[in-house]
């Protein structure tokens, strides 16, 4: 089945409005773009910085399946960027 995403980058450390707008655009490929057959849509919402404790109050009433993570300026070592690839379509592949 095919599932949707939807990735939000922000510049600034997470907002709980943040999550609103993601929840707004996967609501919109649910209800306009996804079939009946496929996955509900997934978010996936990269910050410069993040409160866990902001971040588990804004996501403990969503339905919507959504990722809140931080991402780094510098990025890490080239071997470490091919595992992780390498481990993706692994796992993508077990899920087929």
């Amino acid at each position: 089945m095919k599932k949707w995403n939807s990735f939000e980058l922000k510049a600034d450390k997470f907002k709980p409005e943040h999550l609103g707008q993601l929840n707004f655009y996967l609501e919109a490929l649910d209800r306009d773009v996804k079939k009946p057959n496929e996955n509900p849509s997934i978010g996936v919402l990269l910050c410069k910085d993040k409160d866990s404790e902001v971040v588990e109050y804004a996501l403990s009433r969503s339905l919507s399946p959504t990722m809140v993570s931080e991402y780094k300026t510098q990025l890490p070592d080239k071997k470490i960027l091919q595992q992780k690839l390498h481990e993706l379509f692994e796992n993508e592949a077990d899920e087929k």
